[in-house]
């Protein structure tokens, strides 16, 4: 595809991307499946941050390590969640997704249990310091608040911060699953006080290389600053559904190479 190519033009190829990556068929090969298996809000919510934090990898292992999260969570995250007694952690010692270990996801439940009955659900943590344009301060402000509770040091590196230069793949990923509503049955949208328009693109190898071919990213480096280089690129696109555009730059480097 030419480099040179412009705006218009650019914009309805990668509005074709996105129409033939924004379906029911993405959900078959894709982790946000295992959300999927869920109806109650919190129990969508916490599966998908819990997916979305072990998403990095090869996706065959993610999707069956995050159906093993659900399990090991009794098939009811939230309940889970809210209700559990400390025995009932010893079980998730031995999970293992990369470097993300028992240890770790013991302390994720401890925190996601703090966050619902002191801070009232992740929702309003990341309401609290959301910006017009932007949930980036929020991801930052959310590590924070999920950490202030006692809890060992190596954990904090599972849960990324903007303002430490991180583009937040895993985080901005599930803020998209939760925040945008397109009616196609892919993303949920059921975080109705925050708005798409708010929403960052997920950047990883894929999204950046695709992005960089595409002319819409010239930064190196996949870190904060190359992502906010790609929003005002995508939001130039689109302002009110920027993030739409991950499908098609995820379609296009992950199935088409490209």
């Amino acid at each position: 595809m030419d480099k040179n190519i412009n705006k218009t033009e650019l914009k309805e190829f990668l509005d074709s991307k996105v129409e033939q990556y924004n379906n029911l068929k993405f959900i078959d090969s894709d982790p946000i499946q295992v959300p999927h298996q869920f109806t109650l809000k919190e129990d969508i919510e916490i599966a998908g941050f819990l997916t979305a934090t072990i998403s990095w990898g090869n996706r065959k292992s993610i999707i069956k390590n995050a159906k093993r999260v659900i399990e090991l969570l009794d098939n009811s995250p939230y309940d889970f969640v809210l209700n559990h007694h400390e025995t009932d952690l010893e079980k998730l010692e031995s999970f293992v997704h990369r470097t993300f270990n028992g240890e770790d996801f013991i302390q994720f439940i401890k925190s996601l249990q703090h966050i619902y009955k002191s801070h009232n659900g992740l929702e309003s943590v990341f309401l609290k310091h959301a910006e017009k344009d932007s949930l980036q301060s929020s991801i930052s402000q959310f590590k924070s608040t999920f950490f202030e509770i006692e809890h060992k040091h190596r954990t904090t590196k599972h849960v990324s911060d903007p303002i430490k230069n991180s583009a937040a793949k895993r985080l901005n990923m599930f803020l998209r699953w939760m925040i945008r509503n397109d009616n196609t049955g892919v993303d949920f949208g059921i975080w109705n006080t925050l708005s798409p328009s708010q929403l960052s693109c997920p950047l990883d190898v894929h999204s950046g290389n695709v992005a960089r071919k595409l002319g819409l990213l010239k930064r190196k480096q996949n870190d904060s600053k190359a992502l906010i280089e790609l929003d005002t690129a995508l939001r130039n696109l689109d302002s009110k559904d920027p993030v739409k555009y991950d499908f098609a730059l995820f379609g296009l480097g992950v199935f088409e190479g490209f």
